[in-house]
């Protein structure tokens, strides 16, 4: 009986490690970008209608609270509405300084159906200085799956991209004082 359990609980140790290890491969996925404003502009940038639209999509519609929505359209001929608009429900904030959300509606034809399911995003607001604004965005929730790894590749791609959008908008204009 003695031997039993513990052979028992060291394959239970060892599944546990096994998995952890697994968590670990598959783990969160971040982008990170020091921006060129300061944190209460970088914060409406990404929790504002104008904000948004200023330099991320062409419409958007965010109603700022936990379980509050942060609707997005990337085709300036398309809407909020249509099939093609992405939901995503706040899950929860701290002003100026952290926003988490999920998708709870990908636009239709969205190549990860399954996997978006499990995601999750937090992005942090760190003011580096007056002038300049810390950024940093983590996605959550990937799986060892084919569809989920598939969707870490494209996050890691776009959220690369959105970094280097948010650094651009607000970097300094020739001839700017």
């Amino acid at each position: 009986m003695r031997k039993t359990t513990v052979l028992a609980l060291m394959i239970a140790a060892l599944a546990l490690l096994t998995s952890t290890a697994r968590a670990q491969e598959y783990g969160p996925l971040a982008h990170e970008a020091v921006v060129n404003a300061p944190v209460e502009q970088v914060w409406a940038a990404f929790t504002t209608k104008e904000g948004i639209e200023s330099w991320m999509v062409a419409h958007a519609a965010i109603d700022l609270r936990v379980g509050g929505k942060m609707q997005t359209q990337y085709d300036p001929k398309g809407a909020i509405t249509d099939n093609k608009a992405i939901e995503n429900t706040i899950l929860s904030y701290e002003p100026k300084r952290m926003l988490s959300f999920r998708v709870t509606k990908a636009p239709e034809g969205f190549p990860f159906p399954n996997a978006i399911k499990l995601m999750w995003t937090v992005v942090y607001f760190e003011a580096v200085s007056e002038k300049t604004t810390r950024v940093r965005e983590v996605s959550l929730g990937f799986g060892a799956d084919e569809e989920s790894q598939k969707m870490r590749e494209f996050f890691d791609r776009g959220n690369a991209y959105t970094m280097q959008k948010l650094q651009e908008h607000f970097a300094p204009r020739a001839g700017a004082k």
